[in-house]
């Protein structure tokens, strides 16, 4: 039934013969990316094995239900729980992005509404702080633009699982979902008449790769250096440590200048340029793709509205999915799995969709 099995059960194998080779660890590179499609197959096998022993079983009873009919009961019991297994099987199986695994880098920005867009933003990255912490998760800021009332103009932020897991389980398996425009309808605090205002803020989402996944020749880069400027800590805006590089072929611009020195800013910002590499390159991808794709792929654009946060109702309302809920107070304060669970299942209805039309 699960023509796949064998051949996942192979590579399973030489992993665990890898991830066992003291050279392999040498390499930090390889060996970062052997134990993240460990961790990717690991349920999978474990449900392959599940599967086997319950067929196996299940015939078993039903031979000797046969002669004897007291084992008509247990293989009732073992045929719906192998259902049960089929359906989680099935569901592992269905194609995936091969980032599900990745930790995230989570792009916001201001947009209509000047001031009160930027306090947006400030609570989208709150919203986002607090819900990782809750999964354990670190945050670690790259760079932020910040404005005088306290919101951001731009801030960007990596978020790191700290151990690997199941992909739908991981930063960017999780939060892919949220890339797109954020709109907000509320009272602002520039308000003095009390009027709710509509704004909103871009979301972008892009996994975290190594240096090694993804290849930056230096003289594609255009690297500018120059003082920083905005709120900051003493000493950041006296000397020329900001970096602003751009990426010729693609024309991507990225700039860090949260960081004391040049070459922390020069580090951060390639971080923040391979992951706009890998981001552009899905979106490439996903124009020559089926709708299928394009539908799993779209969530790095920023241009499509996605969610509106409505505070006189304390609603929050998903747009791609219909998902409602008034418990926006709590969202905002990191509750956000109703939210995700919903659009990670969604996601796998589209998945398993594509993959039964491609086998048809």
């Amino acid at each position: 039934m699960f023509e796949s099995a064998q051949s996942l059960r192979d590579e399973f194998a030489e992993l665990e013969r890898a991830l066992s080779d003291p050279a392999v660890h040498a390499d930090l590179a390889r060996a970062r990316k052997a134990g993240r499609r460990y961790a990717e197959l690991t349920p999978i096998i474990t449900a392959i094995h599940e599967y086997e022993r319950l067929s196996d079983d299940l015939s078993a009873a039903q031979e000797l239900a046969v002669e004897d009919a007291t084992f008509a009961a247990e293989a009732d019991d073992l045929a719906a729980h192998l259902g049960l297994v089929t359906e989680r099987l099935t569901r592992l199986l269905a194609p995936r992005d091969p980032n599900d695994s990745s930790d995230a880098i989570i792009e916001i920005k201001s947009g209509e509404g000047g001031d009160e867009s930027a306090l947006f933003a400030a609570d989208l990255l709150n919203m986002y702080t607090r819900y990782a912490q809750h999964r354990g998760w670190t945050v670690e800021i790259l760079d932020a633009q910040e404005t005088d009332l306290g919101g951001y103009k731009s801030v960007t932020a990596a978020i790191k699982a700290t151990s690997l897991g199941q992909a739908d389980q991981m930063p960017y398996g999780v939060l892919k979902f949220e890339g797109g425009v954020h709109r907000v309808q509320r009272v602002p605090v520039t308000e003095s008449q009390g009027r709710v205002h509509t704004s909103a803020a871009g979301v972008l989402v892009m996994p975290e790769v190594t240096e090694s996944e993804v290849a930056i020749d230096d003289n594609d880069l255009r690297i500018d250096v120059y003082r920083s400027s905005g709120p900051g800590g003493q000493g950041v805006n006296t000397t020329d440590s900001a970096v602003r590089i751009t990426h010729l072929p693609s024309g991507i611009v990225v700039s860090c200048q949260n960081e004391r020195s040049q070459l922390q800013n020069r580090e951060q910002a390639m971080r923040m340029l391979r992951a706009r590499l890998i981001a552009a390159a899905e979106e490439a991808a996903a124009q020559e793709a089926s709708a299928a794709r394009r539908s799993q792929v779209r969530t790095v654009d920023r241009s499509e509205r996605v969610r509106t946060y409505n505070y006189p109702e304390n609603r929050i309302a998903d747009h791609r999915i219909g998902f409602k809920a008034h418990n926006l107070d709590q969202v905002l304060n990191g509750e956000l799995q109703a939210v995700v669970e919903a659009l990670q299942e969604a996601d796998t209805a589209d998945r398993l969709a594509a993959g039964t039309s491609q086998s048809a």
